[in-house]
């Protein structure tokens, strides 16, 4: 099966790459237009304590937010839907009760420590009043009639919902188009793919639109973006964050083993106050006050998956950074023999879910149920309203069910197996260094002949672990590079922690190329310089 997997990729490569190049020539070479507001380069945490100090208005931030979505989105194709007028407003109201002075500047810290900052929302995820149909083809419009938890706990602390980001079709894809808002772009290279399958939240993110993204994360769907767009996000332990108000979901009681909504932020300093503020108050309690150095974390790391020899090895540019990344943090090497099933475990633990949502389970009202095999025929005869991995997914679920379970018991004894050993070789001070992907950046629809890569993350998530995407330079091609940093459940302050230092070290978020040039040459001269440090 292992030979048959990565053969049929090789296979998949020869018409993938061919076709990505042929939908390439279309896309002009554009870069998009320059960062000119001084307000979108303050990290959150800075910028809601100018606004409660009454150093800034919240109406300019959401004003300046607002003006570069308008600037980029003709470019990156991120937006599903907004609410710049209503978020205008209640930027105003905000900024009318601080000049009133009825809360103590402490006191808005720490009720509402969010107060009078925009952000942005994965359309999956509902936010009341907005389109929540996760990239599906509906007829009518589906509109979510209330908020997400996670979107409620937002808008207590202070948070301004801006709009809607695109995703793929029922979140099914490490890249993001759907057939309804269609192709979301890279802001450092239009021709390639911010990932999937928060590909939204990612490009908005990057290009200065965005500050703070709510995203989703089941088999790395918030952190590939993070990478390939040189950002943050961190998977949480689960049921840390409600993983309620999202499409799609089940009512399998283990989805939230595996699933979660995740923050995604430009600043890793602004991922503990994110996450503080999306945490669930009934779920597991996490120390995200908790002061640590990094100097005080063991660190570990691995840059293969065992070796499997089902997934690719590191691109030349990736290696060599995780590595130094290593060395800079004094990390042990360790070889994890078990991580070479990932692939293995995670499919049978995720595709034997029960009703799970899929363009087969649920259908508009009216309409008949969707059968796997019609729907199959109509997407290869171009009839179908849905993407291929929407289709491809009902069989994957019917080809688990032919697995013996004798084999699905086995696979889950080696997830024991690896979330003993985890515990054991991280306690409560280590994390484990460990690559996102094996690349940068692809050009769009390549991942179709990558689909055994993203074992690299959804390993993390068949664990139960919390890990965060962290930044740490660009390639030779100027594209962002990533590093996952993995803990044990409860331990996200470490990971975040890291992230900070790593931020720190190697610089973090730069900005994309843009038709400035010379502000486009300075901010890689930069980059390079500290990546370098």
């Amino acid at each position: 099966m292992r030979r048959f997997l990565r053969s049929a990729m090789i296979v998949f490569s020869w018409f993938v790459v061919p076709f990505s190049r042929y939908n390439n020539i279309k896309v002009i070479r554009r870069k998009l237009p320059p960062i000119r507001s001084h307000l979108l380069e303050i990290p959150a945490v800075d910028l809601a304590k100018l606004i409660r100090n009454r150093k800034i208005k919240s109406e300019e931030v959401v004003e300046a937010y607002i003006e570069r979505c308008r600037q980029v989105n003709p470019l990156i194709n991120a937006i599903v839907q907004d609410r710049f007028e209503e978020a205008l407003e209640e930027a105003r109201e905000i900024d009318n009760v601080i000049a009133m002075g009825i809360n103590s500047v402490e006191s808005m810290e720490e009720h509402t420590p969010l107060l009078g900052i925009p952000v942005t929302v994965k359309e999956s995820i509902a936010v009341k009043g907005l389109t929540n149909q996760a990239g599906r083809v509906f007829k009518t419009p589906q509109i979510a009639k209330s908020d997400a938890p996670v979107v409620e706990q937002i808008k207590r602390c202070g948070g301004i919902i801006l709009l809607v980001s695109n995703t793929p079709e029922l979140c099914l894809l490490w890249e993001t188009y759907n057939n309804v808002t269609g192709q979301t772009k890279n802001p450092y290279d239009l021709k390639r793919t911010p990932g999937g399958s928060s590909g939204g939240e990612a490009a908005l993110l990057a290009s200065g639109a965005s500050l703070l993204g709510l995203t989703s994360d089941i088999g790395g769907s918030s952190r590939l973006p993070a990478m390939f767009s040189g950002i943050w996000g961190h998977k949480p332990t689960p049921y840390a964050v409600s993983f309620r108000g999202h499409h799609p979901t089940s009512d399998q009681p283990t989805w939230g083993d595996f699933f979660t909504i995740a923050p995604m932020t430009r600043y890793a300093k602004d991922l503990p106050l994110l996450l503080k503020c999306m945490s669930d108050p009934t779920g597991p309690k996490l120390t995200l006050d908790k002061e640590i150095s990094a100097h005080g974390i063991r660190f570990f790391f691995m840059d293969n998956d065992g070796p499997s020899g089902m997934m690719r090895p590191l691109s030349r540019d990736l290696h060599t950074a995780i590595n130094r990344v290593a060395s800079d943090f004094n990390a042990k090497r360790v070889n994890i023999r078990k991580m070479k099933w990932s692939l293995d475990i995670s499919l049978s633990a995720m595709l034997t879910m029960k009703n799970i949502e899929t363009i087969y389970h649920k259908t508009e009202e009216g309409e008949e149920p969707k059968t796997v095999c019609k729907e199959t025929v109509k997407y290869f005869f171009g009839c179908s309203d849905s993407i291929l991995p929407s289709v491809i997914f009902g069989h994957l679920q019917n080809f688990m069910k032919i697995i013996p379970n004798s084999r699905h018991k086995h696979l889950a004894s080696i997830i024991e197996a690896l979330k003993t050993e985890f515990k054991e070789l991280l306690g409560n001070d280590g994390v484990f260094l460990y690559p996102t992907f094996p690349n940068t950046a692809h050009q769009h629809y390549q991942i179709y002949h990558k689909l055994l890569e993203p074992m690299y993350m959804a390993i993390f998530n068949t664990l139960g672990l919390p890990v965060t995407n962290c930044m740490i330079g660009l390639d030779r091609r100027n594209l962002p590079m990533g590093i996952q940093v993995v803990a044990n459940p409860g331990q996200d302050h470490l990971c975040l922690a890291v992230a900070r230092e790593m931020e720190r070290r190697y610089g973090g978020w730069v900005r994309p190329p843009s038709e400035d040039s010379h502000s486009s040459n300075s901010s890689s001269s930069s980059s390079s310089g500290k990546q370098r440090g």
